[in-house]
């Protein structure tokens, strides 16, 4: 059985494995991405600064996949007391991933839809 604590250290290391410990950057905040000039419609990198060493870095790709998570936490939960630190949202989804979409000519779409998440008692969590 495979836990959630567990799950990204193992997905990591085949990560590692697969494309090489060379060219995975870890801890880099990625901020803009960058327009292909000969395709107005195309991404084609992306520019971020390490959060841990004074370093900054232009990627340029093929394809660019954004995959920043939702933008969780922008309201305040209903849960109280103790609950309130046991919501299931991930802290770290501020919706970065929107908004380097949208400036970068994104279509953003299913903006009408909104997570509710099932609710127990003290606190929410995922619906299996």
């Amino acid at each position: 059985m495979i836990h959630g604590e567990s799950y990204k250290p193992i997905i990591a290391e085949a990560a590692k494995m697969a494309v090489g410990e060379e060219n995975i950057y870890e801890r880099v905040f990625i901020f803009e991405l960058l327009k292909d000039k000969n395709d107005p419609n195309a991404v084609a990198g992306a520019v971020g600064f390490s959060v841990r060493e004074p370093k900054f870095y232009v990627f340029k790709a093929k394809a660019v996949l954004l995959a920043t998570g939702g933008a969780t936490l922008l309201f305040r939960p209903r849960s109280t007391g103790e609950a309130a630190g046991r919501t299931w949202y991930a802290i770290f989804d501020t919706g970065s991933g929107y908004y380097m979409g949208l400036k970068a000519g994104a279509m953003l779409t299913q903006f009408e839809h909104r997570f509710i998440p099932f609710r127990f008692r003290d606190g929410y969590g995922p619906v299996g």
